[in-house]
């Protein structure tokens, strides 16, 4: 099972929490699923996105979970399927409509009980789209960010456990993007851009892989 699965499979695990007491009874078949638009009892819509989580179709349970929240705004569900749209988008790949679900969770319910569950997949989404240490790295630095505040505002939490092992695992790769950009510089020869990409890489990230090769190559700058 690749690492990416395995988290997969503990968020599947801890949306059991967040999910509980969602799932009505019944299924819907596939006329009613294709009227999405029409307007339909909370009931309904319910049982249609659970019936296409069952089928593992999260794009589309996703956006049935986004209906409740548009047909019926001032119901309790309507709070509830906010949540199950960011996890169903997050187990899409639909990482930028799992953020903004779960950024809205928080905003409306900062003090709901689920709502370390809503910056924990704001977090592991941003961490998910960390790419090549020579690409750009916004997306990493918003991911250690996100981390971060979740274990600040939550450190007894399941949640900030794991977001504690992926802050170690982000500053080691923004770290690397210091050591690539050093590397550049010491092959132009342009010392002076070397050191202050070294110095950065052992100021800011001194607990990582990287300080004991940066110190090196800052020597040899």
């Amino acid at each position: 099972m690749s690492l990416k699965a395995m988290r997969k499979a503990r968020i599947a695990g801890l949306a059991g929490l967040a999910a509980c007491g969602l799932l009505f009874a019944g299924c819907a078949d596939d006329d009613q699923m294709a009227a999405q638009y029409v307007e339909r009892p909370i009931e309904q819509i319910y049982a249609d996105a659970w019936t296409l989580i069952n089928r593992q179709d999260w794009l589309n349970a996703g956006r049935q979970f986004d209906e409740v929240e548009r047909q019926h705004p001032y119901s309790v569900w309507a709070r509830r399927a906010i949540l199950m749209s960011a996890y169903c988008y997050y187990q899409a790949n639909r990482y930028d409509e799992a953020i903004d679900a779960a950024t809205r969770f928080i905003q409306l319910h900062p003090g709901n009980k689920d709502v370390p569950y809503a910056y924990y997949l704001k977090a592991v989404s941003l961490y998910e789209q960390i790419g090549d240490v020579e690409r750009d790295q916004q997306k990493t630095q918003d991911a250690l960010t996100a981390l971060q505040d979740l274990v600040q505002r939550f450190p007894d939490t399941e949640y900030a456990r794991d977001a504690r092992l992926k802050v170690d695992l982000t500053q080691d790769h923004l770290a690397g993007r210091e050591m690539t950009i050093g590397r550049f510089y010491l092959r132009q020869g342009e010392y002076l851009g070397a050191i202050n990409r070294l110095h950065t890489g052992i100021d800011k990230y001194q607990t990582t892989s990287h300080a004991p090769e940066a110190l090196e190559r800052l020597t040899e700058s």
